[in-house]
This record gives structure tokens, C-alpha cells and sequence, in this order.
């Protein structure tokens, strides 16, 4: 009778298996993932394999958190090629980041392997950092899970204080392992009490959404106030675009006048609609998977970085896809530092979008 092989031997199976034509990862670690796995297999994680972002990834406190907890780096997942001015792409060691649901589209990104590798079942979780959508977009067009935490809740390299470290997992129970080993004193979710009182925008009240991306996400939020999971509060989003003031601070210039009224009229915004009800509800993107000829001038950006902007903590969920296969996202907005309870109004908004692939 053959044993059967352990959670990174089969982990490292798939990749063999499938990142050849979906150029998920930069490099692959097996020697050194097969013999880290017995020690880890005593620690909570019992050896989870996981992805990291990048080649410095390995490096992250999230990282370091996940292997002090048992679970093993597989590989580094790739990230947008040197010299390219858009962001959603990635280039892996076999060449381009393709989507797994539309060979012809890009991911997403910058944490484009990352949402491939789980997307596509060679891992269930994987590292990701968020300074303007670079983990909830490319969760939103490959169909998955994921989290941008609370600006500065943990360690980012990222002087503007916009980036913050995320997850990309295939749910948000799956997420929860992350959130648990890396954020100091986690508290276990609550079960929220139903109907969550939310608030939902196609488009903050600036962006242009494709009409296809928003019935979509339209069909989603219908589905979660039939089903109990969600009653829509009447209160309006109408958020200043936060294009120009994002690009300010990314530059080094915090202190521009532009960007500090904009800043302060949408925080204020939303502290009074985050009072009005716990949760906001918008599309991930305004648009569907671009080309691997690039974005053109589409903002992907659109819908996220207004939370880079702010600090609060943002999860996208799978919500659907448009006719032509393209995943979409819907994405939850809460709060600053209610990480835990985010993830919990997650998993509740999961249990009743079940995923209907195409």
C-alpha cells in the first residue's frame, strides 16, 4: 500500500503540472519546502503550502509569521516585468502571467501570480501587498478571495503609507489562517448577526463601470438581501476621486493641498457612512480582465484606491461572471482596524454567493 504524498509534495505536483502554462511562479523551492515540512507539521499550520509575492516576499513579516506557524513557502509568485508602466500583469519563469479563466486576458495585479496560484489550485494561499488595488484586483479577475489589511496594521516597506499587506486565499475561511499567525492579538470572527446592514455603490460616486461589471455585481447584492445575508441601508456614496490626490502621495507629496482636501472630505464621508451601517459594497473593478496588450487608459484603480487613500481594511469576493467568462469581484469595505470582523462578514457573504463557473 502507498502512502500517500504530503500537502507540499502534492502542492509542488500541481505546480509542476500547471504553472507551465499559466507562468504563476518565479521560482519554485521544492527541496528546500519538502525538507522544512516534517518540523512544520508539529507547529498549527501542519505544513500549509503557501505562495510568496515576489522574490523578496520570503522576506515579509507575513511571510516569516506563516513559517514561524508551520506553514511552507513553495515559491515566489511573479509580479509585473521590470520596465513595464501598468501593473496588472505578471511575468513568470515559463513568460507572461496568463488568467486561468481567460488565457487571452491578464490577471491582475500586482500580486497577479499570487491570485493565479490560487486560482488554479497549486496553492490555497498565498502573500500580497496592496498599494492601490494590488490584491483585490487580480482576487476580483481570477475568482478569489482577498484581503488588503489596515493601512499600518503590519510592517510594509512602503513609504507612502499606502501599501499594506494582504492575502489572496481561496476563501475567506482559508484567509482567516493568514489573518490568525500574522495580526497580533487576532480575535476569532464572530459569527455577524444577519442581515448585515450594508451600504451599496456601483461607483462611489465617481468612477465609470462597465455596465456588465456592475449587473453583475448588482445580480450579487440581490442575491445576498434575498437570501437574509444583507439589508441595504438608503444612505449615499459620493466620494471625491482620489486619482489625483493617490498619485500625489505615492510622488512624495502628502502635503499638497489638493490631496489633503480630498483625503479629509472622503474620510470624513466615510465615517459617516461606516456609522450608518458596518459594511460598503461596490464592484472590485469598473472593468472586466484587459489584454496582455495592457489597460490602455483604463483605470482598474478606479474602485480601490480610494481605501489605500483612507486605511481601511477591504476584502473582494468572488461575485459572478460576466457572459464572455471574465470573474468579477465584490468588494467589502469596513471600518479601520476591523480586520476580523471584515473577514467574518466574508465568510457570511461567501456561504450565500455560491460560485457558478461559466
Amino acid at each position: 500500500m502507498t502512502s500517500r504524498p504530503s500537502a507540499v509534495a502534492r502542492a509542488l505536483e500541481r505546480i509542476a503540472q500547471r504553472d507551465p502554462a499559466l507562468g504563476a511562479f518565479i521560482e519554485v523551492w521544492p527541496e528546500e519546502a519538502l525538507a522544512r515540512e516534517p518540523g512544520a507539521r508539529e507547529l498549527p499550520l501542519r505544513g500549509l503550502p503557501f505562495a510568496v509575492k515576489g522574490r523578496t516576499g520570503i522576506r515579509s513579516y507575513a511571510a516569516r509569521r506563516l513559517i514561524a506557524a508551520g506553514g511552507v513557502p513553495v515559491g515566489a509568485t511573479s509580479v509585473p516585468g521590470p520596465g513595464t508602466a501598468w501593473q496588472t500583469w505578471g511575468q513568470g519563469a515559463h513568460g507572461r502571467t496568463v488568467n486561468p479563466w481567460r488565457a487571452d486576458r491578464a490577471p491582475g495585479g500586482s500580486s497577479a501570480g499570487s491570485a493565479v496560484a490560487v486560482a488554479a489550485g497549486m496553492v490555497e494561499l498565498a502573500t500580497g501587498s496592496d498599494g492601490a488595488g494590488s490584491v483585490r484586483i487580480p482576487a476580483a479577475w481570477c475568482g478569489v478571495f482577498g484581503l488588503k489589511t489596515t493601512n499600518g496594521l503590519l510592517p510594509s516597506p512602503d513609504a507612502s503609507g499606502l501599501a499594506s499587506a494582504g492575502v489572496l486565499a481561496r476563501s475567506a475561511a482559508v484567509a482567516e489562517e493568514y489573518v490568525r499567525h500574522v495580526l497580533p492579538g487576532f480575535g476569532e470572527p464572530a459569527a455577524p448577526s444577519l442581515p448585515l446592514a450594508a451600504v451599496y455603490s456601483e461607483d462611489l460616486g465617481f468612477a465609470e463601470v462597465d455596465p456588465k461589471v456592475a449587473g453583475v455585481v448588482r445580480a450579487a447584492v440581490d442575491r445576498l438581501v434575498a437570501a437574509g445575508t444583507v439589508r441595504l441601508v438608503d444612505a449615499a456614496c459620493a466620494l471625491l476621486d482620489p486619482g489625483r490626490a493617490w498619485q500625489a502621495v505615492r510622488g512624495g507629496a502628502a502635503r499638497d493641498p489638493e490631496a489633503v482636501a480630498v483625503r479629509r472630505a472622503n474620510d470624513e464621508r466615510l465615517d459617516v457612512l461606516l456609522a450608518a451601517a458596518p459594511l460598503l459594497l461596490t464592484p472590485a473593478t469598473p472593468n472586466r480582465p484587459h489584454g496582455h496588450e495592457g489597460p490602455g487608459d483604463l483605470y482598474s484603480t478606479a474602485l480601490t484606491w480610494a481605501f489605500n487613500l483612507s486605511g481601511h481594511p477591504a476584502a473582494s469576493v468572488p461575485a459572478g461572471f460576466t457572459g464572455d467568462g471574465c470573474p468579477v469581484g465584490l468588494q467589502l469595505v469596513a471600518a479601520r482596524g476591523a480586520d476580523v470582523s471584515l473577514l467574518g462578514m466574508a465568510r457570511a457573504v461567501e456561504n450565500a454567493l455560491p460560485t457558478v463557473r461559466p
